[in-house]
């Protein structure tokens, strides 16, 4: 179903439960063809990306099978490293697969990674780190082959935190031979999860949850079971749902630890939040307040979350500002936000000023990304009147239900 109906003006209330992440399942999955055995992830998201990338595995010889609780992945019979192309160009999480199959494999053929319109995103930060490994590069017709005769430990640092570069560097890393010492490596929650899937795989890393990771190469790695941690991102767009529409829910399962920085903007915006066993309860004020959110990598505040942010500040109080410091290209719902009568001006590329309105109405939109998509559902659930979201197949590659989920919440939100 390619568009979503939203009768706004319901404030949410009740318990939803957070779905795995989709940050983590990914290079998780890249990593179960390192093992060489069958691994069994549980907690693993449902989305269009995670399906993805399991056909990109049952490609190159794994056998993949759902289960109630999650995915089973048996990579003994893996031998080649070319991906499809429409699977490649279409999903960029695909990239953490180059560091896996460089792993495995000493050779990957691939199309250049796709995924949202957010901007450029070049892989020069994961091709000269895997060069420093000892791989080749060389590009023909469109393709990108990577080549490692001799696969070894380096010194690498990394200019910015990259995420992907990151997971790339380890997953090359744990089949390397000698060590490797990376440097100004990325500290998102999602990075640390890989490392525990690879540690009880048998991996020896040490320095996990920090930027500098010692990664001994080598070691024989067998399979394991290893639960997904839940989707922080997704439990920061249902309480940004919630301070829009008003009401008061509890994200069941929620990481708490990992949404410091979020919570303290609901905070600064009047809603009362409360970590707990359970997970994150949110009560939304009368009308939020104004707040001043700039995007960092983590710890600070994430950049997937500050589309939601937008939506839910535009019937603020007074005036907010949001500074986007990752991407370039990041503002694309300003207009169908504005043309549901809230006042946002564009200051700079990076810099968006919101005069908060005493009211949104429903109007037709198309979601044109990921999690500009989940936002424009959250501006729905705050307009009077009805609106249609369309373009939602962007939204399945990180949500499972949606719907479903603002459903359990109270609000009248169905696909169509």
């Amino acid at each position: 179903m390619d568009s979503i109906r939203i009768q706004g003006r319901v404030a949410l209330q009740g318990k939803v439960r957070i779905q795995g992440s989709k940050n983590a399942a990914l290079p998780v999955l890249a990593a179960t063809l390192l093992v060489g055995e069958c691994s069994f992830i549980e907690n693993c998201p449902r989305i269009s990306d995670v399906h993805a990338m399991i056909s990109l595995l049952r490609s190159m010889g794994c056998t993949v099978h759902w289960h109630e609780k999650g995915v089973s992945v048996d990579s003994t019979q893996v031998r080649r490293g070319e991906m499809p192309q429409e699977a490649v160009t279409g999903m960029r999480s695909s990239l953490c697969l180059l560091g896996a199959l460089i792993g495995r494999c000493s050779e990957v053929v691939m199309e250049y990674p796709g995924g949202c319109v957010i901007g450029a995103r070049p892989i020069d930060l994961h091709l000269s780190a895997l060069e420093k490994m000892g791989v080749e590069f060389t590009e023909k017709g469109g393709k990108l082959k990577a080549q490692a005769q001799n696969l070894h430990g380096a010194q690498i640092q990394l200019p910015i935190p990259s995420v992907g570069a990151t997971e790339n560097v380890i997953l090359a890393g744990v089949m390397a031979e000698g060590d490797t010492v990376l440097t100004g490596a990325a500290l998102e929650p999602e990075i640390t999860a890989l490392c525990r899937y690879l540690q009880d795989c048998g991996a020896d890393i040490e320095g996990v949850g920090t930027g500098r990771l010692l990664i001994r190469g080598g070691r024989t790695l067998y399979g394991t079971a290893f639960r997904v941690p839940s989707d922080r991102i997704v439990a920061g767009t249902y309480l940004f749902g919630c301070l829009g529409a008003g009401g008061s829910v509890l994200l069941e399962r929620a990481p708490g630890e990992e949404l410091g920085a979020v919570l303290d903007a609901a905070g600064e915006m009047g809603a009362k939040v409360c970590t707990a066993r359970e997970g994150v309860y949110v009560q939304a004020p009368d009308r939020v307040g104004r707040v001043h959110i700039r995007t960092e990598p983590y710890p600070g505040f994430p950049t997937d979350l500050q589309s939601a942010a937008l939506a839910a500040s535009v019937c603020c109080e007074g005036v907010s500002v949001i500074e986007e410091t990752i991407f370039e290209n990041r503002f694309r719902i300003v207009d169908e936000l504005n043309g549901m009568g809230a006042d946002i001006r564009v200051q700079s590329p990076r810099i968006v000023e919101i005069r908060g309105v005493e009211r949104l109405a429903g109007r037709h939109m198309e979601a044109k990304e990921l999690r500009g998509g989940a936002a424009l559902v959250i501006a729905g659930l705050m307009a009077e009147g009805e609106s249609f979201v369309s373009g939602c197949p962007y939204i399945y590659r990180g949500y499972e239900n949606i719907c479903r989920d603002f459903r359990e919440l109270g609000a009248r939100v169905v696909s169509v």
